[in-house]
């Protein structure tokens, strides 16, 4: 994918070969896991940020298809694999509001509850725990 993006040269990143990156990144991984006193640092790599976007994107949307699409995956048990942090068990648990007027449903929209239906004049409104 990165390959596809416009540049003048071989190397992507201003000249910099993907194995230099990778050091640096090494080095710089390996202060940090010391100055924080964290070896849990140590098992951070490149791709490791991949599954972290995966499963931050499906999450938000709760679109597995959408996740698909922006990871750019042909087969969703990929997919799948990426968002292996969701506890898939309590993606049905919701908090539930009502409002009646258009300032109650405005101030609901914006703390990320997400409209459902209105039924007897109430619009209710839903939100993932």
């Amino acid at each position: 994918m990165l390959m596809r993006l416009p540049h003048k040269n071989k190397l992507m990143f201003s000249g910099t070969k993907t194995g230099t990156l990778i050091n640096h990144f090494a080095i710089l991984r390996k202060r940090l896991a010391l100055k924080l006193e964290n070896p849990r640092l140590l098992r951070v790599h490149f791709h490791t940020f991949r599954h972290w976007y995966a499963t931050k994107t499906y999450h938000k949307t709760k679109d597995l298809l959408f996740t698909q699409r922006v990871l750019g995956h042909r087969s969703l048990n990929s997919t799948l694999r990426y968002t292996q942090l969701v506890n898939w068990e309590s993606e049905d648990q919701f908090i539930c509001k009502t409002a009646k007027s258009l300032p109650e449903a405005a101030s609901l929209i914006e703390v990320g509850f997400e409209y459902v239906v209105e039924l007897d004049g109430v619009k209710l409104f839903r939100k993932r725990k």
